[in-house]
């Protein structure tokens, strides 16, 4: 049960990482420091997309998994609602080339916003 349990925390980090990547640039709205540990993460995550790896998140979890007797994910609310979020099926080269693109488009945008609006204070 420990190794179920470890497998369902990887993944629940995860995909707070992947949240993380896609919005969180929004935090930079509030907090100065945020870009710091934001675009690091967009650029991993788009390298892991662009490249077609692997994030070490994910063989961490299958790992755990095995070591906790499943094999795949049999079912559950983790297994039936998140994994599909992260693992979708039918992830081709092409697809995995658009998502890391609207990552990084994504977080221009947010960040133009960002820029713009400090700029106007700084009148």
């Amino acid at each position: 049960m420990g190794y179920r349990l470890a497998a369902d925390a990887v993944l629940l980090i995860h995909l707070g990482f992947i949240a993380f990547a896609v919005l969180g640039g929004l935090l930079a709205l509030r907090w100065r420091l945020a870009p710091w540990l934001h675009l690091p993460a967009v650029a991993w995550a788009a390298w892991v997309e662009a490249s077609g790896g692997l994030c070490p998140l994910t063989p961490l979890e299958n790992r755990l998994r095995v070591l906790a007797g499943q094999s795949g994910y049999p079912g559950g609310f983790i297994e039936h609602y998140l994994v599909p979020l992260i693992y979708p099926a039918g992830l081709t080269r092409e697809l995995q080339l658009a998502l890391a693109g609207f990552v990084v488009l994504i977080n221009l945008a947010v960040y133009a916003g960002v820029w713009r609006r400090r700029a106007s204070r700084a009148r």
